[in-house]
């Protein structure tokens, strides 16, 4: 079972094909529910390299990194390199 951790956002690492996926508005009404209700669902990330890389929930991750959060709620997940 995986198990939820808090991960420093600055040690995130977005992969640049993922980026390109972002849809600011999404990220824009995630982040109005995060401040009523709290982050809901942990993203994943894998470990890298000295730091982590997202591997799901980038309008989560924008949404937090809007609001000033230094930290996030994550799953550290096995994951292959894309």
């Amino acid at each position: 079972m995986l198990k939820e951790q808090m991960i420093p956002i600055a040690e995130i690492y977005i992969p640049t094909g993922r980026r390109k996926t972002l849809d600011a508005a999404k990220a824009e009404a995630l982040a109005e529910d995060i401040l009523e209700n709290g982050q809901q669902v942990p993203i994943q990330v894998r470990q890298g390299k000295g730091r982590f890389v997202l591997v799901e929930g980038l309008h989560r991750l924008e949404a937090c990194i809007s609001l000033g959060d230094e930290q996030i709620s994550a799953f550290l997940v096995q994951a292959r390199k894309f």
